[in-house]
């Protein structure tokens, strides 16, 4: 890092812009330059932020760093700055369909293809190739990697590529993950806990009598009752119905599943299942399983509902919900909004990456015969029948996280006492939010301010067009009218861009490391009656050796922060250089310190803490 004194003898009068270009080196040479700070004759200090590589082929032009909206731009030479920034930025920032029906993503094949300003500093350092392998390298795992088609030979088998670390989340999965209240806590606190919702009535397609439950009832009341005092949850795994199972490998048959699993709140206030079954269509080859039946049956159903949790936890709640999702509003922010749009300011550090993240992924991972591919059921164009089919769930409200958790009807903290992730999400979203409300009462001083900033509103059509592509029902604005609603609105991106891919991304190697407990593929179908399940039946439905070893590789790799990680709060670059925006910052940055302390309090002692959505564990945006 180096800083540089530039000395100018004659007064050059009011500084509006500064231009800035690289002389052409003799290889290439590309300079990031972080800021200029000009000292005038008068002894005032202009800041003009950059953040921004120079390259070979073209100068760059500043403007001091106060942020300002379309309407404070009176003089030409300044608005004809704007726009031709904005002209240049939608050029170079272009949406292109990656699979019909999907979020557009960017128009690149390729990493290197990405405008400099967005690529990874080090592009070796996020090679899936490279960091799956060196993870099983460093797992020891690695001798096991070729081993296609070969079993384990029991459970205790899978703990010979199972790391032990004594005390750790994965260590108590492994020695509890056959438990009924390990199986329910997870729906709560595992990776995946957006799909449990309060059951208000039993479906017809679960044919569940009273008889079949009465034994996991705790209250003396009917299963009605249960479902009316509002004791009875579920978890449907409708949408994996009719996707297609991986068939890349033709030495291995792989199985999917669309279970349905039923769940009671016990008189301790937790969570445990009460029925499993694990097609969509009731019928005498689709029975019902419960905690009654013999050991193996019930077992072997809840790894079914495990599996097909994992389905769904890679490809809807990760991939689709945080990160193509977070790819959207970054495209957004780059070809919408200025680098002296205050939004510009406030958002740009939440799409750190991400773009070159996702466009790795495509390259590598979720391609066709990409990694995904080698140990997951759903690789093969599977993941893609998915992200289709849950598109239609994407909505704007699923994406405010408390309404969502209202919709649920898992909203009350007295009703469900251990449902930290929903405790955790309230208190980091309300800490976003009232930052947001700050800063743009700083810029728009009413409605009507926000109303007339038509790259705010070309910013917020963007995502619905392009993003949404213009499904009405998404219930994502067109247009924004109210202080109140931008409020909203950029706590759903600065949200989904860290907290919510924190949660769903860094407990993958926690609750998905020991295999039985997160089987990515299944080799045999589900059972279609009871009393036939034995052990060794239930280690020929689970991965195999190689499978196995490629699974662990990635989660591991996965749940890994970045080098010099940026965590929620900290904002190194100073695009913003007034003093109150830096107060409100601060403000922000002390609300996330106690949220820090009141979890860290909360987690004292726990066998299961959880952590996840910890501000110090959250890192500023989707980069992993």
């Amino acid at each position: 890092v180096d800083s540089y004194d530039v000395t100018v003898e004659e007064d050059l009068g009011e500084i509006q812009l500064i231009k800035i270009e690289k002389r052409k080196y003799w290889y290439q040479d590309d300079w990031y330059l972080k800021h200029i700070t000009v000292k005038t004759p008068v002894g005032d200090y202009l800041e003009f932020p950059c953040y921004r590589w120079i390259t070979d082929e073209k100068e760059v032009v500043l403007r001091d760093g106060r942020a300002k909206l379309p309407r404070d731009d009176k003089t030409q030479i300044l608005k004809q700055h704007r726009r031709k920034e904005l002209e240049s930025r939608q050029k170079m920032y272009r949406w292109k369909e990656w699979h019909p029906g999907f979020p557009l993503s960017i128009d690149a094949h390729s990493h290197s293809e990405l405008p400099r300003d967005i690529q990874f500093d080090n592009e070796k350092g996020i090679d899936f190739i490279l960091n799956y392998t060196k993870a099983m390298e460093n797992l020891y795992v690695n001798r096991f990697m070729h081993m296609f088609q070969s079993s384990w030979s029991d459970f205790a088998d899978f703990e010979r590529i199972f790391v032990r670390i004594s005390n750790t989340i994965s260590e108590y999965v492994m020695q509890h993950w056959k438990e009924d209240f390990m199986f329910g806590y997870q729906f709560l606190n595992g990776c995946n806990p957006v799909l449990i919702r309060r059951c208000t009535e039993i479906p017809k397609k679960l044919p569940v009598t009273m008889d079949m439950v009465e034994c996991s009832l705790e209250r003396n009341l009917t299963l009605e009752e249960e479902v009316k005092q509002g004791n009875i949850f579920i978890v449907d795994y409708e949408l994996l119905d009719g996707v297609d199972a991986n068939k890349t490998d033709p030495c291995t048959i792989q199985y999917l599943a669309a279970p349905i699993c039923l769940l009671y709140k016990n008189l301790e206030k937790k969570i445990v299942p009460i029925a499993i079954q694990l097609g969509q269509k009731p019928g005498p080859d689709n029975p019902i399983f419960l905690p009654s039946d013999a050991t193996y049956d019930w077992l072997l159903a809840k790894i079914w509902v495990r599996s097909s949790d994992f389905h769904m936890h890679q490809t809807v709640t990760h991939l689709l919900r945080t990160h193509l999702v977070s790819e959207v509003f970054s495209i957004a922010v780059f070809r919408q909004l200025p680098a002296v749009h205050p939004l510009f300011k406030l958002l740009v550090p939440h799409m750190r990456f991400t773009i070159a993240i996702n466009t790795k992924a495509r390259e590598q991972l979720i391609c066709e015969c990409g990694l995904f591919d080698k140990a997951n059921a759903t690789g093969g164009g599977g993941h893609v029948q998915m992200v289709q089919k849950a598109m239609k769930d994407l909505t704007y409200s699923s994406l405010c996280f408390p309404e969502e958790m209202k919709a649920k009807g898992m909203d009350s903290k007295e009703d469900i006492p251990y449902y930290y992730y929903r405790d955790d999400g309230i208190k980091v979203w309300e800490a976003i939010k009232s930052f947001t409300e700050d800063v743009i009462h700083i810029y728009y001083e009413s409605d009507e301010v926000v109303c007339e900033d038509v790259e705010l509103q070309a910013f917020v059509k963007d995502i619905y067009v392009y993003g949404m592509r213009g499904v009405k029902a998404s219930g994502f604005p067109k247009m924004i009218r109210t202080r109140e609603t931008l409020a909203e609105y950029l706590t759903v991106i600065i949200f989904t861009t860290s907290a919510q891919h924190a949660a769903v991304n860094f407990g993958q190697y926690d609750w998905c490391s020991w295999i039985p407990n997160a089987p990515p593929t299944m080799r045999c179908p589900p059972p279609t009656e009871k009393g036939t399940v034995t052990i060794e039946q239930i280690v020929e439905s689970l991965p195999d050796r190689g499978r196995s070893c490629w699974h662990l590789g990635a989660v591991w790799a996965l749940s890994q922060f970045q080098d010099k990680e940026l965590f929620l709060g900290m904002y190194p670059d100073e695009h913003f250089v007034e003093k109150p925006v830096k107060e409100a910052m601060a403000k922000f940055r002390k609300n996330l310190d106690e949220i820090v302390s009141t979890i860290t309090e909360r987690n004292k002692n726990k066998k299961l803490p959880y952590y996840y959505l910890s501000p110090d564990r959250i890192p500023n945006s989707v980069a992993v």
